[in-house]
């Protein structure tokens, strides 16, 4: 099983866990068991073409898989995969 951590912000939607855990071999197929097991998430985190959203970046064990094999990459047991909205704003 490979654990994927959800931030804050979207945890109201996955029963306020911090964490999910799935079992699958990619980053691609640990993401399709979350929005099996929350489907409410997939608005949040997906186009409608079901694309990644630009602002949501997955990480395996703290590497981006923007630069392993981004949802093709290969999850081994154990792994964990951080949901990392990028945020935006502040003052001058």
């Amino acid at each position: 099983m490979s654990k994927i951590h959800i931030p804050t912000p979207l945890r109201q939607y996955v029963g306020k866990q911090s964490t999910v855990e799935v079992k699958a071999g990619t980053v691609a197929e640990a993401m399709n068991g979350l929005l099996a097991q929350h489907p409410e998430l997939r608005r949040h985190l997906y186009t409608e073409e079901g694309k990644l959203r630009a602002f949501v970046n997955l990480y395996v064990n703290d590497e981006d898989i923007r630069y392993l094999q981004k949802e093709e990459t290969a999850l081994k047991e154990g792994d964990n995969i951080s949901i990392v909205p990028s945020i935006a704003g502040g003052a001058a």
